[in-house]
């Protein structure tokens, strides 16, 4: 549960901004979405593999961004 701490003369628009900074630094929304649907283990190692060896060609310069 996030909790804002708001003043008295604060602008409702101010506290709402506070708010959707909040959510998304608590990544609840990735959490939801990620719980969606299951994912077998041997193929998150896949993508994480997959994810390792990209950012590595990128860093050698073999691929351009």
């Amino acid at each position: 549960m996030l909790i804002i701490d708001s003043k008295d003369c604060e602008n409702i628009d101010k506290a709402l901004k506070k708010y959707k900074k909040k959510f998304e630094k608590s990544k609840t929304l990735l959490q939801l979405r990620e719980r969606q649907h299951f994912t077998k283990p041997s193929i998150k190692r896949r993508m994480e593999v997959r994810k390792a060896i990209y950012k590595q060609d990128i860093a050698s310069g073999k691929i351009e961004k």
